[in-house]
């Protein structure tokens, strides 16, 4: 029967978690920040509609706030490849 608790970690297990960790983190930072992209074009996408179907004159400045939450999901993806590489 094997002693758990006197077990000793070897180098490639040490390393194994380790990658398993930034491999975790990256996802995390990606996953969290598109949730709550979405989260924030949710509500602006519907504020959009509704001022652009008053006036259409506000159309190129309901886009740009419209893509204003997407670069949030851009710095996630730059924080993971941060951590994978």
């Amino acid at each position: 029967m094997v002693d758990f608790g006197t077990a000793e970690l070897t180098l490639e297990m040490v390393q194994a978690s380790q990658l398993g960790m930034r491999a975790i983190g990256a996802g995390l930072a990606v996953g969290l920040t598109g949730i709550a992209s979405g989260i924030a074009e949710m509500a602006i996408g519907s504020a959009a509609v509704g001022a652009t179907a008053e006036n259409r004159d506000v159309f190129g400045l309901v886009l740009l706030l419209t893509v204003i939450p997407e670069t949030i999901v851009i710095f996630g993806l730059v924080v993971a490849l941060l951590l994978l590489f």
